[in-house]
């Protein structure tokens, strides 16, 4: 199963990691895959949409 989110203010490489990272460290997320261009981000696993969306403003960014 897979969640998608749109994710604003990812600018580089580093803001697509740390969005990568901090979604990943989320229980039962077993893949991440963001696209940095449009900001795109398909979360694969059995998850808690409020502790992704956490991790998220976590990085420092927001999904809408």
């Amino acid at each position: 199963m897979s969640t998608i989110y749109e994710v604003t203010g990812m600018t580089c490489g580093h803001c697509q990691q740390a969005v990568e990272n901090e979604i990943g460290g989320v229980a039962g997320v077993t893949g991440v895959d963001v696209d940095l261009a449009t900001g795109r981000v398909e979360v694969h696993g059995d998850i808690d949409d409020t502790a992704v969306r956490g991790a998220i403003e976590e990085a420092g960014y927001a999904a809408v």
